[in-house]
């Protein structure tokens, strides 16, 4: 990122206001991993039932079944129509984003 001019205000840093393409293609691949690991988990474990594998099979949507707002916003009550770019979210690559708060 490069810092502003002096005239402009001194240094500031600057945000992309909205994601990149190369974001977007980034977090589609963790994403398409993210489910295939958790289908080769539950192919593993089929036999036993463990809970926490249940719960990300049965609540978390797929990649493919999450519109593309769900994917690349998330809930934020102090940002504009309570939704946040997920870039602007502080260490949005090791998080998960596939779950909303409830009647939203």
């Amino acid at each position: 990122m490069i810092p502003s001019l002096r005239s402009l205000g001194g240094y500031v840093w600057k945000f992309n206001p909205r994601i990149t393409e190369t974001q977007k293609q980034s977090m589609r691949k963790r994403m398409k991993t993210i489910d295939s690991n958790i289908e080769n988990i539950t192919m593993a474990l089929s036999n036993s039932n463990h809970s926490k594998i249940q719960f990300w099979k049965n609540e978390y949507p797929k990649s493919s079944e999450m519109d593309s707002r769900d994917k690349y916003t998330t809930f934020n009550p102090h940002y504009k129509d309570y939704r946040k770019p997920v870039h602007r979210v502080p260490k949005w690559t090791k998080l998960s984003f596939r779950s909303n708060p409830k009647h939203f």
